[in-house]
Order: C-alpha cells, then sequence, then structure tokens
C-alpha cells in the first residue's frame, strides 16, 4: 500500500463507517490509528484499492475453533503454540483482527479430549504473543461449565491474567437449553471425533445429571462473583426460558449468546442484553442443533452481534448476506455487528469502527459470486496479511 512516511493512503475504495458507506472515498491511517477520510478522489500517490471494500477489522466474541488446530484428530495433539499459530493465520486470512479465544473451563473424565487444557492454551497463546507471532490481537473468553465439579477452581487459576475479556455461564446438561432434544445431543456426540456409543451416552448423560443437581446452583454463585471481583463482562449461554431470562437479567449478563427460542431473545432484548449469534447460522439459514434462526432474530431486531463459532470465515460471509436477507439491515448496520457492536460488549473502545483517532485495524475486501476474499488485513496500521 502506499505510504508517505509514517502515514499509508488508500483511495477508490467503498469505506464502511458505521453509519453510512462511502460509495468511493479515501482513508489514511499513521502511527497506528486512522488519521482521516474522505469522499471522492484520494490525495495523489495513494494506492487503488480498485473499487473493493474497506471496513473495520472483524472482532469476533466467541471461537473455539482453536481446538480443532490443537486436536485435529481423536487423541491427536499438536504442539500448542504451533496450533495456536496456524488457527491465527486462519482468523487474520478471514478478516479477525481481535478475538476472544475461548476456551473450555472443566474437566470431564471420558467426555471432551481438549476439555481441562485450558491452562495449556492460554499459556501458548501468551507465548506466540511474546514471540510476535499473532497477526490477530488475542484475549481469552472463560467458558465455564457450570455443573462440572472443578470449574470453579479452574476458572480462578485463570481470571488474574489481564488477557480475560469475558466469561460464559454455560449448562449443557441433557434436555435442556441447546440440546432440549436428547435425540439431538446424542446424534451430536455419535459425530464427534470417533463417536460414542447409546451405552456410553447413558453414562454420560447420567453423570451430567448428577453433576447438575450436586453443584450447578452453587458454582453459579461462585463464578458470578469472580467475574464481578475482576469486572469481566458475562455472557449467558443458550437461553431459552423466561427463567433463562430471568437469571441472566439477576446475573447481570452483558451478552446472550446463542438464544434458542424467540420468547428468550425478546425477554433479553427487552433487558438491554446484547444478543449474539452464530454466523454459520446465517450462511446456512439455520442452527445446526434446531433452534432458531439468527435470520428470524434479525427481522424482528434482535440480533447485535454475529460470531464466526467454529467456522472463522463465515464471520464476513454473513455480515455482507445479512442485507440481502434482512431488508431492514443495511451494509453499515450489518459490518456493526462484527465489528463497533462486539467491541463495546467487552469494552475495546479503541476499535471496531472507522473514525479518527480509532486503531487502524481494518480489512480490504474483494467480492466475487457472492464470496468474500480478504485482499488485506492491517493491525494498528501495520500490514499482517
Amino acid at each position: 500500500m502506499s505510504s508517505t512516511g509514517s502515514e499509508t493512503v488508500i483511495g477508490n475504495a467503498r469505506i464502511v463507517l458505521a453509519d453510512r458507506v462511502i460509495e468511493r472515498g479515501w482513508i489514511a491511517f499513521a502511527d497506528g490509528c486512522i488519521a482521516e477520510f474522505g469522499e471522492g478522489d484520494a490525495p495523489v500517490g495513494s494506492d487503488d484499492a480498485g473499487g473493493d471494500l474497506v471496513m473495520p477489522g472483524l472482532i469476533e466474541l466467541h471461537t473455539d475453533h482453536l481446538e480443532a488446530h490443537y486436536v485435529p484428530r481423536p487423541k491427536v495433539f499438536w504442539d500448542p503454540i504451533a496450533a495456536v499459530v496456524s488457527y491465527d493465520g486462519q482468523l487474520a486470512t478471514s478478516g479477525i483482527t481481535t478475538v476472544l479465544d475461548s476456551l473450555r473451563v472443566w474437566r470431564e473424565d471420558g467426555a471432551e479430549e481438549v476439555d481441562g487444557r485450558a491452562g495449556v492454551l492460554a499459556a501458548a497463546i501468551t507465548a506466540a504473543r511474546e514471540e510476535n507471532l499473532l497477526r490477530s490481537d488475542h484475549f481469552l473468553h472463560l467458558r465455564c461449565e457450570i455443573p462440572m465439579p472443578s470449574v470453579v477452581e479452574e476458572a480462578k487459576e485463570l481470571i488474574g491474567r489481564p488477557d480475560v475479556r469475558l466469561m460464559s455461564l454455560m449448562d449443557h446438561t441433557p434436555g435442556q437449553r441447546q440440546f432440549r432434544d436428547e435425540v439431538k445431543l446424542r446424534q451430536y456426540y455419535r459425530g464427534k471425533g470417533a463417536g460414542m456409543t447409546d451405552a456410553e451416552l447413558d453414562v454420560l448423560f447420567e453423570r451430567r445429571f448428577a453433576y447438575q443437581k450436586a453443584y450447578a446452583a452453587t458454582n453459579m454463585r461462585a463464578i458470578v462473583a469472580l467475574a464481578q471481583q475482576y469486572e469481566i463482562p458475562l455472557a449467558s449461554h443458550d437461553d431459552t426460558t423466561e427463567e433463562n431470562v430471568t437469571d441472566a437479567i439477576r446475573d447481570h449478563v452483558a451478552v446472550a449468546e446463542f438464544p434458542t427460542t424467540i420468547e428468550a431473545a425478546r425477554g433479553l432484548h427487552q433487558a438491554g442484553i446484547g444478543i449474539l449469534m452464530g454466523a454459520p447460522n446465517v450462511v446456512r439459514g439455520g442452527s445446526h442443533s434446531g433452534n432458531i434462526a439468527a435470520v428470524d432474530l434479525a427481522r424482528e431486531g434482535l440480533l447485535d452481534i454475529l460470531s464466526s463459532d467454529y467456522i472463522p470465515s463465515s464471520l464476513l460471509m454473513a455480515a455482507l448476506q445479512l442485507p440481502r436477507l434482512v431488508s431492514d439491515i443495511d451494509l453499515a448496520s450489518a459490518v456493526c455487528t462484527v465489528s463497533k457492536a462486539p467491541a463495546e460488549a467487552v469494552g475495546l473502545n479503541d476499535r471496531g469502527e472507522i473514525a479518527v483517532g480509532k486503531r487502524a485495524d481494518l480489512i480490504r475486501v474483494h467480492v466475487a459470486r457472492d464470496i468474500p476474499v480478504v485482499r488485506s488485513v492491517w493491525r494498528e496500521g501495520h500490514r499482517v496479511a
């Protein structure tokens, strides 16, 4: 890209602001921040973006995709730092410049191979950051499975880290929330890795019922207290019923991840809680678990934030598809669901939009055959992809 001294200038671009799109304009950034932007012809010597989109770097609050790089096959554990670097490269080339890495903060015998390894992955992220191996800016999202016996102690081991930005309150006990339909939960586990037999699932489900009865209420109070002590925003997870909404309001939840019913989404929205849905849900046209479609919530004004969840490239795809799928959402508003809104939800107010003085976390995107291709990525004004 064209640079004059420490300044980089890009012209002939469609620039996506928080409230509108400049159909042909230019943007300049220097010293890691956006210096100015305007409409029409760019200053002499600027680089020609060829009419591509220039938008804020995407901000991801919930992705567990790191696990696929760390355990790429059943019982195959990759070098954790190498896994982080590989995963980070995929994020950056998907346009994600800031990410909250979702780490599972619980242990359960015989269930998930990545359970209980949040400390290993957090240490690997730190090591990669200190060695300047990362393209995106990484923070942590602690996913707390409330019924698990050791979840509070494991959360305490990580919560004092300065990069923890979000904690989620999860309960995957069979027969409720995401998997009210136990048949779908069985299908989910059969499809993971080598799969599980019905007999093995019977044992797993009975153990989870017992854990919830013995530990969930006490652990919930302890995790909420920890988050409040360390001033970490809380997220609820898979809210389904009026009781779930009441609990989220009581616990001062900031973000509701993946509500499964429109009734829950309405209650959360009325309480001023930001609603996060999966970008794969938008791209696929529905939930893989058979729950409410994200587009249906968007049509009712009940969608605030998108998350790539398990497919990094889905975040940009979904944002660009939303205006076609929902008549009341324009391109600027759609991009806010993957930039400004998630940034504000976790207090990252220095980024998330193209505005003078904000971080120059930017992406240039070419669209062909309705598929977005990330041509360039800048983080704090430095080209990283």
